[in-house]
Formats: C-alpha cells, structure tokens, sequence
C-alpha cells in the first residue's frame, strides 16, 4: 500500500503560502487586497 499523497507540514506550508510570501510578489499583493476589499478575516489559510 502506498502513503498518502498529502503530507501536511505547517512550516512549508507557511512558507509557500503566508503573508510575507503573499507580499513579496506584485500579484500576491493583489490577491490579499482582493479579499482586503470582499472583507476577509484572514488574509491567508495557514495558521
């Protein structure tokens, strides 16, 4: 049986997907104004 595709590392995830990653690109800018504006409590997914 092989492992399950999905191996979740909150670390990896942070870094890939968190706010100072969001920010440092012009179109990450653009998608956290995006849910800046829709009034989004959070900004990005990982904790």
């Amino acid at each position: 049986m092989s492992k399950r595709t999905f191996q979740p590392h909150r670390k990896k995830a942070k870094r890939k997907h968190g706010f100072l990653k969001r920010m440092s690109t012009p179109t990450g800018r653009k998608a956290v104004n995006r849910r800046r504006a829709k009034g989004r409590k959070k900004m990005t997914s990982v904790k």
